[in-house]
C-alpha cells in the first residue's frame, strides 16, 4: 500500500465519517446513503493504521500515546455531540488497539488479556473494533490477507449489516495510488475534534 494510498484512504474515511456523524446527531440516527457509506469509515481507518503499525521499525508506543492524547482531548466534544460519555470515542478505540499490538509484540500476556479482553467494553466498536485492528495488523505483518479479511466478520455482526465490506474493494482499488498528496497527520486529529464541536454546537439549531 503506497503512502499516497494510505493518505487518500484516510481522508476518504474522514468524509464518510463526517456524513455518518451528521446523520446520527442531526437527523436522528439514519440518512439513506450517508449511514450505509459511514459503515466503511472505521475499516478504512483501521486498515491504514494496521498497515502502518505492521511496517518494520514502526513506533507502536508513540502511536498509543498520540492517539490517547487526542482521544482524551476529543472526549468532551464527543460527549457534547452525541450526548453520552460511554462508549468512548474512536481515537481511544485506536489507542487501545495499538496498546494491544504493543503488548503482543512484547509477549506481555497479562496486558493483552486486560487490553483485549476487558477494556474494549468502554470504547466505540468494542471488541469488534479492537479485534479488527489486531487481525488486520497480523495479516499485514505475516503476509496472510485472509486474517485481514476475517476481521470484517465480527465488525459486520456488530453493525448488524454488511456495509463495512464496501471498504474492501475501495482499499484494494486504491492501494497502489501514486497521487502526490500531502501528509496531514495533525490535521486529521484537529479536524476530528473540530467537526465534533461544530456538529455538537449546531445540532440543536439544525435538527428538523
Amino acid at each position: 500500500m503506497t503512502s499516497s494510498a494510505r493518505e487518500l484512504l484516510k481522508w476518504l474515511a474522514v468524509i464518510l465519517m463526517t456524513g455518518d456523524h451528521v446523520a446520527k446527531v442531526i437527523y436522528g440516527g439514519y440518512v439513506p446513503g450517508l449511514s450505509e457509506a459511514g459503515r466503511a469509515a472505521f475499516p478504512l481507518f483501521a486498515l491504514v493504521m494496521a498497515y502502518n503499525l505492521a511496517q518494520p521499525g514502526a513506533d507502536v508506543g508513540k502511536s498509543v500515546r498520540r492517539l490517547a492524547l487526542w482521544g482524551v482531548i476529543a472526549q468532551p466534544v464527543h460527549a457534547l455531540a452525541f450526548g453520552y460519555w460511554l462508549p468512548l470515542n474512536i481515537l481511544l478505540t485506536f489507542s487501545l488497539s495499538a496498546l494491544v499490538i504493543y503488548a503482543v509484540e512484547r509477549r506481555e500476556s497479562s496486558v493483552v488479556v486486560m487490553t483485549a479482553g476487558v477494556l474494549p467494553f468502554v470504547v466505540d466498536y468494542q471488541w469488534s473494533g479492537v479485534g479488527f485492528v489486531l487481525l488486520a495488523w497480523l495479516g499485514f505483518r505475516t503476509g496472510r490477507p485472509l486474517l485481514t479479511l476475517a476481521a470484517f466478520a465480527p465488525l459486520c455482526v456488530f453493525n448488524g449489516n454488511l456495509w463495512s465490506l464496501a471498504a474492501i474493494p475501495v482499499a484494494v482499488g486504491l492501494s497502489h495510488a501514486a497521487w502526490p498528496l500531502p501528509r496531514g497527520r495533525w490535521a486529521f486529529y484537529g479536524y476530528y475534534v473540530a467537526h465534533l464541536a461544530f456538529i455538537g454546537v449546531l445540532a440543536p439549531i439544525l435538527r428538523p
